[in-house]
């Protein structure tokens, strides 16, 4: 979405990652200048999808950006609104489906009965928004929310990176030779 919104070209945002550049700009944008229909609403279980959301997302742009004579890649008046609302909907998604899981785990006995914790980490735990509407669903749910400070929520591939290194120094699953393995682009 924010590079669909050209952020790196808006004078606030610029030097910010995609989705700090969503957060600024949301924080003073009207959510409900734009409602977006939330992704997966048919489907009762606890996976998560951005797809359908992008796609309506796009269409508003589009939409938007006609409304306002604005070519492709430049900065929409109504910016920070979109930013709003993309990010509200993102949160209610993830909300309504770690409560579905939430749910799933309690009346499976999954999880202690007392003391049990939310963790959440990677990129999308660094998001303030995000994390007070998880925060309000541990509280009403008592369960602990545990994130990591936002300075150590980066993009998951730096996590996928620390995980490598851990388990290569307990040499878990590590492959000594290459040979015999097909690599095969996306």
């Amino acid at each position: 979405v924010a590079r669909r919104l050209s952020l790196r070209k808006h004078p606030e945002c610029h030097s910010m990652a995609g989705g700090r550049a969503i957060e600024h700009l949301a924080q003073t944008g009207n959510r409900e200048q734009l409602v977006f229909r939330l992704p997966m609403k048919q489907y009762r279980n606890c996976n998560f999808s951005f797809s359908g959301l992008l796609q309506l997302v796009n269409t508003a742009i589009v939409q938007k950006e006609k409304e306002e004579g604005v070519e492709e890649g430049e900065i929409l008046s109504c910016v920070r609104d979109v930013a709003a609302a993309v990010q509200h909907a993102v949160t209610v998604h993830i909300i309504q489906r770690t409560y579905r899981a939430m749910l799933f785990c309690m009346k499976n006995s999954i999880l202690p009965s007392k003391s049990a914790t939310l963790v959440v980490s990677g990129g999308v735990a660094s998001n303030q928004y995000i994390r007070k509407g998880l925060q309000n669903l541990a509280d009403a749910n008592d369960f602990a929310l545990l994130c990591p400070p936002p300075r150590l929520c980066t993009d998951n591939g730096v996590m996928v990176a620390w995980n490598g290194i851990e388990r290569l120094r307990a040499g878990l699953g590590v492959l000594h030779s290459t040979v015999g393995i097909r690599y095969e682009p996306k």
